[in-house]
C-alpha cells in the first residue's frame, strides 16, 4: 500500500486515503477500512433510529476502544471525505475505494462492478418509469446482492436523469450477506437520501440478521407508505 497510486481518485477519495493510511500505522488497512465503515454506519443510523441505538452505541464503543485518540479523530475526517466525494455527483465512492486499495483481497476476494457500467445496466434495465410512479406514486427495487450499492446508485441517477425525484419515489430492499457490503451500502444511501432497508443476510437461504433503514427511509415515513400501497394492492 506504500506505492499505492490515488491519481485516478477525486481529491477527496486521496484525502479518505491519507487518513486510512495514517490510522493504518498501528493497524491493518482492510481492519481500519473495516472498522470506518461499521462506525460511520452506526453514527449515521444513531441519529435517527431510535430503536437499535442501544445495541449499535455499544459496538460503536467496542470498536473505537482500539483506537487512541488521534486515531478515532481521523474517522469523522475520513467520513467528511466521503460526504464531500458525493457531492461531486453520483458515484460508488467506497466501492471505488476498496477496490483501488486492493483490499478485496483481504475480504473474501469481493469485486465490486465499476459504477460506469452498473450506470448503463440501470439505463438498459429501468426504462422509463414515469407510468408507475404516476400510477403507485413509487416504485420500488430489490437488490439482493447489493454490495456497495452501485447498481442502485445508477438507478438513483437513471431516474433522476429522467426528472423523476428519486428521494420520494423510489425505495430499495438491499441484501448483502457480508456485513462490511452491508455498512458501504447504508453509508451511500444515507449520505445521497436514498429510502431504503439495507439488510445483512443471504438472498438465497432467506436469513436475515440486522435490518439498517436508511434516514430518508425513517424520515420520509416510508413503512407507513409500503403499509398503504400494500394494502391498496390487497383490495384489489
Amino acid at each position: 500500500m506504500a506505492n499505492f497510486n490515488a491519481s485516478h481518485l477525486d481529491p477527496f477519495q486521496r484525502e479518505f486515503v491519507k487518513l486510512l493510511q495514517a490510522n493504518a500505522y498501528r493497524h491493518r488497512p482492510h481492519e481500519v477500512f473495516c472498522d470506518f465503515c461499521e462506525v460511520a454506519a452506526i453514527t449515521l443510523s444513531n441519529a435517527v433510529d431510535r430503536i437499535h441505538y442501544e445495541k449499535r452505541e455499544a459496538r460503536y464503543l467496542q470498536i473505537i476502544k482500539r483506537y487512541n485518540a488521534e486515531e478515532i479523530n481521523r474517522f469523522p475526517a475520513m467520513l467528511a471525505a466521503v460526504v464531500n466525494s458525493l457531492e461531486g455527483g453520483f458515484s460508488d465512492s467506497l466501492g471505488q475505494l476498496f477496490m483501488s486499495l486492493e483490499l478485496g483481497n483481504d475480504l473474501s476476494g469481493q469485486y465490486f462492478t465499476p459504477f460506469s457500467v452498473s450506470c448503463l445496466m440501470a439505463q438498459m434495465v429501468l426504462g422509463d418509469v414515469w407510468p408507475v410512479v404516476e400510477r403507485e406514486g413509487f416504485f420500488t427495487l430489490n437488490e439482493p446482492a447489493v454490495g456497495a450499492g452501485a447498481m442502485v446508485i445508477a438507478s438513483a441517477k437513471a431516474i433522476h436523469d429522467q426528472g423523476i425525484n428519486y428521494q420520494q419515489h423510489m425505495h430499495v430492499i438491499g441484501v448483502d450477506i457480508d456485513a462490511v457490503a452491508v455498512h458501504m451500502a447504508y453509508i451511500h444511501f444515507s449520505l445521497l437520501h436514498i429510502p431504503a432497508i439495507v439488510v445483512h443476510g443471504n438472498s438465497l437461504t432467506l436469513e436475515e440478521w440486522d435490518h439498517w433503514a436508511t434516514p430518508a427511509h425513517i424520515l420520509g415515513f416510508w413503512d407507513r407508505r409500503l403499509k398503504n400501497r400494500n394494502t391498496r394492492g390487497a383490495a384489489d
